[in-house]
């Protein structure tokens, strides 16, 4: 557990407090969580098949909490194709796309984005909220196989198509 994040158990959740924010985790059943020496530790209570699976399960969110709260995610987004653009108006986002009509996207709360030339940035401190806040800008053009064309995550790799092939 970082030194600048707090963990408290509050009605059946956890909540890990820290520099970027607040978050709640729920418990899952069979499976205890103890706060010993700035270590969190995730133990059975059961011994089910449920409980060994919600161990695991358990471990992974309260890791990604605690780094959330402290240090916070971020996912980039890349736009492909001539005239395919991206601004932002207030808290909205707004693409030019290539459709008749201009995209607009509001962040959900907890989630801030920015745009740098052709690159979009998604930050904040849950790591399910980022991702899916990123997974639905991508959705509005996904990049297509023949020409590269769409937004993509940075590094993703889009495999080409070879087209048509004109005669016999």
């Amino acid at each position: 557990m970082p030194s600048a994040a707090s963990f408290e158990e509050k009605g059946g959740a956890y909540v890990i407090k820290g520099p970027k924010g607040e978050l709640t985790v729920p418990a899952l059943a069979g499976v205890g969580v103890a706060l010993e020496d700035g270590v969190i530790n995730v133990s059975l209570t059961g011994d089910d098949r449920q409980a060994r699976a919600n161990l695991g399960t358990m471990w992974s969110l309260l890791k990604n909490a605690a780094i959330g709260v402290t240090e916070g995610f971020t996912k980039n987004l890349e736009i492909h194709g001539v005239g395919y653009r991206a601004a932002m108006e207030g808290k909205s986002l707004n693409l030019n796309l290539g459709f008749s009509h201009p995209v607009k996207f509001e962040a959900p709360a907890g989630v801030e984005l920015s745009v740098d030339k052709n690159v979009i940035t998604v930050t904040g401190a849950s790591k399910e909220e980022v991702g899916q806040a990123a997974a639905v800008i991508r959705k509005f053009r996904k990049p297509e196989p023949y020409k590269g064309k769409g937004i993509r995550y940075q590094g993703e790799f889009v495999r080409m198509k070879a087209g048509k092939k004109a005669g016999k």
